[in-house]
């Protein structure tokens, strides 16, 4: 099982979902992945819903901000990075030629976030563990898996979170589009990709969930008011689908090996 009880700085440690609809979004979460949800109060999200598999966390969910609907966003997952110091990490991005959306602030006693976007415009989150280090479980179904950057300029995206993040990319061969997976040491951290020039979202990162069969969950997706987006189809050592969920906000599923 793929346990955790803490990351390695500049490791993907969490995602969470700002949903239009919160009960539509559980709903269809619990009946995609399993999840078993628990509502905590939250003082500016009202309540965050904290998603578990086998008694663990591994995602949350939340009423999408009002700043972000009148600004035109979708409802959207977050993917979070683990770093030391979330101050100093992020006048790093700004050095690098990131726009901190929203810098440094405390989420209670849980951790310190900053939002970011990075050069080409791709967003993610730095966060500081305190009482939360992430997610309690990964890679088993029903959990997150993978981290995967579509960008418009993949040597770019390289440098900057290698500088950031320490990040060490290897280029994988062999597909119709340029891949680099990401590690922090010796551990895959996730992956990049360079878009297609047909996909009209701009540069973004995209949450996967392990699944123990892929073919089911995208016919339960469709069946629970979801989209197929793009799959089934080869991705490392498994198969991958995009999909949007009812609100549509983008995921992926990915079925095949994942480390321990």
């Amino acid at each position: 099982m793929g346990e955790r009880t803490s990351y390695e700085p500049g490791t993907f440690c969490w995602v969470d979902l700002a949903t239009t609809d919160p009960e539509g979004a559980k709903a269809f979460y619990a009946g995609l992945l399993g999840w078993d949800l628990e509502d905590m109060p939250a003082d500016e999200a009202g309540v965050y819903t904290m998603a578990s598999v086998n008694g663990r966390h591994v995602a949350a969910l939340y009423p999408q901000p009002s700043d972000q609907a009148d600004r035109g966003a979708p409802p959207n997952w977050m993917n979070y990075v683990l770093v030391e110091d979330v101050d100093e990490s992020a006048n790093r991005a700004t050095e690098l030629g990131a726009n901190v959306l929203a810098p440094p602030f405390d989420v209670a006693e849980s951790g310190r976030q900053a939002v970011i976007a990075d050069p080409q415009g791709a967003i993610f989150s730095l966060w500081q563990a305190k009482q939360h280090f992430g997610a309690g479980l990964v890679n088993d179904p029903g959990a997150l898996s993978f981290n995967v950057l579509s960008t418009t300029d993949l040597e770019a995206a390289n440098s900057f979170y290698a500088d950031l993040l320490g990040w060490r990319s290897e280029s994988v061969g062999g597909g119709p589009e340029e891949f680099f997976t990401v590690h922090v040491g010796e551990n895959m951290n996730g992956g990049m990709r360079e878009m297609p020039a047909e996909d009209p979202r701009p540069p973004h990162w995209l949450a996967y969930f392990t699944t123990s069969d892929l073919e089911a969950s995208i016919a339960k997706t469709s069946e629970l008011g979801g989209v197929l987006v793009a799959g089934p189809m080869p991705g490392g050592p498994g198969n991958i689908a995009v999909a949007q969920d009812p609100q549509g906000a983008y995921f992926a599923l990915y079925e095949g090996e994942v480390d321990p």
